[in-house]
């Protein structure tokens, strides 16, 4: 009777010990992170350089944490509608933003009043990628005003003034900035149409309705190869490894475009008070997944620089951007109601 009670309390407490052993892994298994989906907002429409990004990364992260990493496309107001309500969302690692230069830089100094503050109302996690803006005219319009190069495009901007269009991605963009600063240093006009994303742009352009644009390197890149765009020079200081026999603005533009530079960049941000392990965790994993060949060569291919820093050289590098863009608005006189 007495074996069969302290076989009995041997096996009560081994199955305690066991339980309280296996109880936090348990634990953890349902309720860390990611236990669901997660979306990613992009503030613009599919087709940019934006969703390409964002669409490039998703399934590497969907195979880092394995749950699905979903798109969500928010265009409107220059990125500001989606930032907005990444700003307001739950800050549990379920929302994120592909945030842009143009989010996280440009508009706090372009937009009066903005919606959200970018340095408060976030967490940087990590830059996804730089690009160089590239200038891009409808070929039928390059062919019929005779223009092959940047000093091209600006005589006959002089030459007919206020009788072109210039499309962008949408007021605040450095597709709309890179555009502004051309404008103000070469003394020319060209009527600023903003649509929702680089995408629905890019269809006008191709189409005609739109003349000139400065898009992002990656979106416009396939356009550029079909010959439906013809490219003129890309917008960074040097040469991109994308399109090497393109020159720079600032080398072909002549003296009025020396030093011109507008190039943009895209990295993954969160709800300010996502906690720091779900940060530090998804920076990882990002920056791992821009390290594989297969991923950084494609990237490259389209124009596109991989990131990888950490959340608070992010951080930093989004201060400093923030500054730099507010000079460009400042010089360009470029506002938006």
């Amino acid at each position: 009777m007495h074996s069969t009670r302290r076989h009995f309390l041997h096996a009560t407490l081994h199955l305690t010990l066991a339980a309280a052993l296996l109880g936090p892994a348990v634990v953890f298994a349902q309720t860390g992170w990611p236990s669901k989906p997660v979306r990613i907002v992009v503030p613009f429409a599919a087709g940019g350089t934006t969703d390409i990004l964002a669409r490039a990364i998703a399934p590497e992260l969907q195979r880092a944490f394995g749950q699905p990493f979903i798109i969500d496309n928010k265009p409107g107001a220059g990125g500001n509608t989606g930032a907005t309500e990444v700003s307001k969302a739950p800050h549990d690692g379920y929302t994120l933003l592909m945030g842009t230069v143009g989010t996280h830089a440009i508009n706090a100094a372009l937009y009066p009043k903005m919606p959200y503050d970018h340095l408060k109302d976030f967490v940087p996690v990590t830059l996804v990628a730089s690009v160089p803006n590239v200038l891009v005219v409808n070929a039928a319009f390059a062919q019929k005003h005779g223009i092959s190069t940047v000093a091209d495009l600006t005589r006959a901007l002089k030459a007919h003034p206020g009788q072109f269009n210039m499309a962008s991605s949408g007021n605040g963009t450095s597709i709309h900035l890179a555009g502004e600063q051309y404008k103000s240093m070469t003394s020319t006009f060209m009527l600023h149409i903003p649509y929702r994303g680089s995408g629905p742009a890019l269809i006008d352009l191709i189409g005609g309705s739109m003349d000139v644009m400065f898009d992002n390197l990656p979106s416009a890149m396939p356009h550029i190869k079909s010959g439906r765009l013809k490219a003129l020079a890309v917008t960074s200081a040097k040469r991109s490894d994308a399109l090497p026999d393109l020159p720079t603005i600032g080398e072909a533009g002549g003296p009025t475009l020396k030093g011109y530079e507008a190039s943009s960049w895209f990295g993954l941000v969160a709800p300010a008070g996502t906690p720091a392990d779900t940060i530090t965790r998804l920076q990882q994993e990002t920056a791992k997944a821009l390290g594989t060949p297969a991923l950084k060569e494609r990237l490259l291919a389209q124009g596109a620089i991989p990131g990888g820093m950490s959340s608070a050289e992010f951080a930093s590098f989004i201060q400093a951007e923030t500054a730099k863009w507010a000079r460009v608005v400042k010089a360009s006189g470029a506002k938006v109601d």
